[in-house]
This record gives structure tokens, sequence and C-alpha cells, in this order.
């Protein structure tokens, strides 16, 4: 797999991630700390892994050869997500240095090895797809945590509604 692989698929992860914004604007901002389903991460949890572990950190980590953990641990990072606001700048703030990071990704980066805290061997086009399937795991269980606060999340597919960042490129 090449850049020419990587440019649609990000794309669309993009178009993705905009919609999942739309998601967390839809969580009622009480419910962020909260366990609106029991047994399942809280939404600011959901959030720290998600945007942190799975977004930013495993593109920064392809682009530069390997994955770091964060110095701090995603349940640090999600108490410090005490408000709503809070938790919608750290998922852009997280997605901007993602798509920094993927912006230098290269046809070698996605053939060579990434170095990561699982100690496993991770070619750089599989840990892309690691990114991507785990995004939008992570992305239906924050539909499922809206729908139990009662509220409506956007279609899954209106990637019109997004904002500009976020919109499909012809």
């Amino acid at each position: 797999m090449n850049t020419q692989w990587l440019n649609p698929m990000w794309d669309h992860v993009r178009a993705k991630y905009g919609i999942y914004l739309r998601v967390l604007e839809a969580i009622p901002a009480d419910q962020f700390a909260a366990h609106p389903i029991a047994g399942m991460r809280t939404p600011a949890e959901l959030v720290a892994h998600t945007s942190g572990s799975i977004v930013r950190d495993i593109a920064e980590g392809v682009a530069s050869g390997t994955i770091h953990r964060g110095e701090v641990g995603e349940d640090a990072v999600a108490a410090g997500l005490d408000s709503k606001e809070k938790v919608l700048a750290f998922a852009r703030e997280c997605w901007d240095r993602a798509a920094a990071a993927v912006a230098k990704v290269d046809d070698t980066k996605l053939a060579g090895t990434v170095n990561n805290p699982w100690g496993m061997e991770l070619p750089g086009h599989f840990a892309m797809v690691i990114l991507n399937d785990e995004f939008t795991h992570h992305r239906g269980q924050l539909y499922a945590v809206v729908r139990a606060c009662e509220a409506e999340p956007p279609f899954m597919w209106d990637f019109a509604g997004n904002d500009a960042t976020f919109q499909p490129r012809p």
C-alpha cells in the first residue's frame, strides 16, 4: 500500500471525523464524565482514547516511525476534559496534529515498520488500517452514548453538514 491508497482513505477519515465532532456536540455537557452506558468508558474517556491514542498518536507514529504512549495516561487526559468546550478543543487539536503528521507520510513510511508500545511488528500501512477501524468502532460507541442520553446524533453519512474543514473533497 502506498500514498495513492492512503490519501483517499485519509480523506474519508477526515469526513468521518467531522461527523464525530458533531456527535460530541450532541452529547449533553453534563454527561462527559458520566457513564450513560454501564460498563462503557465515559464520553471523556472515549475522546481521550479515540482522538488522542488512536487518531493523533497512530498518525504521528506512522510519520515518525514510533507510536508513543502519551506522557500523561488516558485517564489523566480524560479527567482534564471537564467541560464540553475542553472535549471539543482536545478533539480538534488531536485532528490538527494527526492531519499534519499524515501530510508527511510517504510510501517509505507506509512500507516501514512502526515501533509501538504493543511489541508487535506493525507496518505503517497496517497502522493506518488500525487507526481507521478503531476510530470507526469508537465513533459508534459515542453514537450509542448520544442515544442513551436521549439526544439525536447526526446522520452518520451527513458529510455535507460538517464544518468546511471536514467537507468531502471533490
